[in-house]
């Protein structure tokens, strides 16, 4: 399975993935653009989520806990019933500019998740991955690591 890059719909981002997810679009309560997409590979289901803000946040700290508050709404979607708690202090590709959150997550059906949320406070991008076996960390950290914000001119 080769890592390939793949536009993420008409949001401007990217991302390094092993198969390539069909989008959907729709819209947030405040009308921000919201973009799904997954696809599987082996036993893997690998996911992202890409949101186009429509009122961008300047504060980072702000930025990181609109990304916070997000997650833990997925966490109601995707019927999560065990987390191990929201790492933070990450960084998408060494840019200062960014927030980074990491977790691990279990859901109703024992299914094991590792997810990633980025922020730039113009972009929410959550990417994840689930099994209901060991998740491939290497593999998965990769996929995890390859989100791609729009690039500024």
């Amino acid at each position: 399975q080769s890592l390939k890059k793949y536009p993420v719909s008409k949001s401007g981002c990217s991302y390094y993935n092993y198969c390539d997810a069909k989008f959907d679009a729709s819209k947030s309560q405040d009308s921000s653009a919201i973009y799904t997409g997954e696809c599987a590979v082996s036993d893997v289901t690998y996911g992202i989520i890409c949101v186009k803000l429509l009122n961008t946040v300047a504060d980072l700290q702000m930025a990181e806990d609109l990304l916070i508050a997000y997650m833990d709404f997925l966490k109601q979607s995707f019927e999560i019933t065990s987390t191990a708690g929201y790492g933070k202090g990450h960084r998408l590709n060494n840019n200062e500019s960014t927030r980074g959150i990491i977790d691990y997550w279990k859901d109703k059906e024992n299914n094991n998740w590792k997810v990633k949320g980025w922020t730039d406070g113009k972009h929410i991008g959550v990417l994840y991955a689930y099994t209901n076996k060991a998740l491939p960390e290497q593999k998965v950290n990769v996929f995890l690591d390859g989100f791609r914000l729009p690039e500024t001119k």
